[in-house]
């Protein structure tokens, strides 16, 4: 070959990934794990996504709408109204933060002051009886511009900064509404009793209209179900025009939205401002029902439930919120027995295990060596001290019977139990900072301390231990699925 000549090239191998002239890498590879879905299950997938989505939120309302047909149990309704209420407050709260990216802390405010406004328009309170459909207007315009007034000041603050403002809100308030049975204009008038205190607002009138009143809580469930169907279909408009696509903009990078053009501060007040009206319009049907307005109702607790029912179907999407409140409001009221709540709590320690030990041999180990530490540690305290094996678990059968050889149960646990909380903490700490043979071995005594902590303290207080396991399953989630589970992945370069 001659010195001058060219060296041809050397042709790609077939196994080396070539990349593409003007193809985004991370588009390729979902193309290419949509083209592997083959078979029946990639067919059924296709079909799936071809179906549009306002279809399944039909679905969604015709199958609902059957619950009152299917059974009479006042019980299972009432699970579905409180359910169809915590899909409209997760609606109004993913408009904030699903879609505009602002982490608003007070949201449960605008639910509470809708409830109140319609109790102190349609009751015995002040003496007004108005219409419903004059009342649920008043309260909707009234709380969407108690949005914008909150927005208002705050529409410059990002992350933290906005997230402690919006808490203050909220807890503003509370505070005021629970002292409201004495309020006055700075001092300078005489008091008068607004929001009842502590006692609330009790007689609040029924729906009413056209000189019919509504009563029955089927009646209210299917009012329920429609104001969410609407509010699910006025949504999914605004999410497909323009200022959802600003709304979305926003989320993923203010700045970048600002210098496209896009009025910021103007999207922030109006992302406060509406998903304030969806709050305030829940509120209206809540007092309605109950008849009876609290502040306790719009504390801190009922926040944490909408953010977890967002956070777990996927903030960003519509049918992560009817999928995340179907999950979260079931799960709460089934936690509400002992023994169902002991099942579902020993098999998430289970699935965790199994999900996460490898290789399999340090399963199987660490299984064994709990049951044996388990039943050691009974045997020591059943010689030693005999009060404590004297309680019973909450739960019978199979396991209920096995837990009572295995678990210590002092007959009065309160004390012990307190200070066994406390010490699982610092274990769960000191687990973290393990690794390798000698986090797996740390494991085991941490794990029969869960179990004891759990049978003597936690299944004895359902209103804290409900909220604790929506946690875990809420941690577990964001470990296997961070973006939720109907929520789309987000890729970021660095």
């Amino acid at each position: 070959m001659d010195a001058g000549s060219e060296i041809p090239p050397v042709p790609p191998r077939p196994d080396e990934a070539q990349p593409r002239i003007g193809a985004d890498e991370w588009v390729a590879s979902v193309e290419a794990r949509r083209d592997a879905a083959s078979g029946v299950v990639g067919r059924v997938q296709n079909e799936f996504k071809r179906v549009p989505r306002p279809a399944f939120y039909l679905a969604f309302g015709i199958a609902a709408a059957f619950l009152p047909v299917v059974t009479n149990n006042g019980y299972a309704i009432r699970v579905g109204f409180n359910t169809l209420l915590y899909m409209l407050l997760a609606l109004g709260l993913n408009i904030v933060v699903g879609y505009a990216g602002l982490l608003d802390l007070g949201y449960v405010a605008f639910y509470g002051f809708g409830a109140y406004g319609y109790a102190m328009l349609a009751s015995p309170k002040f003496g007004i009886h108005w219409d419903t459909l004059a009342v649920i207007p008043v309260v909707v315009v009234a709380t969407a511009l108690l949005g914008f007034l909150v927005a208002l000041p705050s529409r410059r603050l990002v992350g933290d900064y906005l997230a402690i403002v919006t808490l203050f809100f909220g807890q503003l308030f509370v505070t005021v509404y629970t002292n409201g049975e004495r309020m006055s204009f700075l001092g300078f008038t005489r008091s008068y009793d607004v929001t009842g205190g502590p006692n609330g607002i009790p007689n609040v009138d029924n729906f009413n209209a056209f000189g019919y009143k509504i009563e029955s809580l089927q009646a209210y469930f299917y009012v329920a179900l429609v104001m969410f169907l609407v509010v699910i279909g006025a949504v999914y408009l605004v999410e497909r025009s323009r200022t959802g696509r600003a709304w979305m903009s926003l989320r993923e990078d203010p700045l970048a939205a600002e210098l496209m053009g896009m009025p910021v501060n103007r999207l922030k007040l109006v992302a406060f401002a509406a998903g304030a009206a969806i709050a305030g319009l829940t509120g209206t049907v809540f007092a309605a029902l109950n008849t009876a307005v609290f502040s306790a109702d719009f504390d801190v607790p009922t926040l944490i439930i909408i953010y977890a029912i967002l956070i777990l179907g996927g903030a960003g999407t519509l049918g992560g919120v009817i999928l995340g409140a179907l999950v979260v409001g079931v799960s709460l009221e089934v936690l509400r027995t002992p023994g169902h709540a002991t099942w579902i709590f020993y098999t998430l320690i289970v699935a965790t295990l199994v999900a996460k030990l490898r290789p399999w041999r340090w399963l199987g180990a660490v299984v064994a060596g709990t049951i044996g530490f388990g039943f050691a540690v009974h045997a020591i305290v059943a010689a030693t001290w005999t009060a404590g094996v004297d309680g019973q678990p909450a739960v019978g059968g199979i396991l209920g019977s096995g837990l009572r050889h295995w678990v210590v149960l002092p007959a009065n646990p309160r004390v012990i139990g307190n200070v066994a909380f406390v010490g699982l903490v610092f274990a769960v700490l000191l687990l973290t900072t393990l690794q390798g043979a000698i986090q797996k071995v740390a494991l085991i005594p941490t794990l029969y301390l869960t179990a004891f902590v759990w049978e003597n303290r936690l299944v004895v207080e359902p209103s804290i231990t409900r909220l604790i396991l929506i946690g875990v399953i809420l941690i577990v989630l964001m470990n296997a699925r961070p973006q939720g589970l109907l929520g789309s992945q987000r890729v970021e370069i660095v």
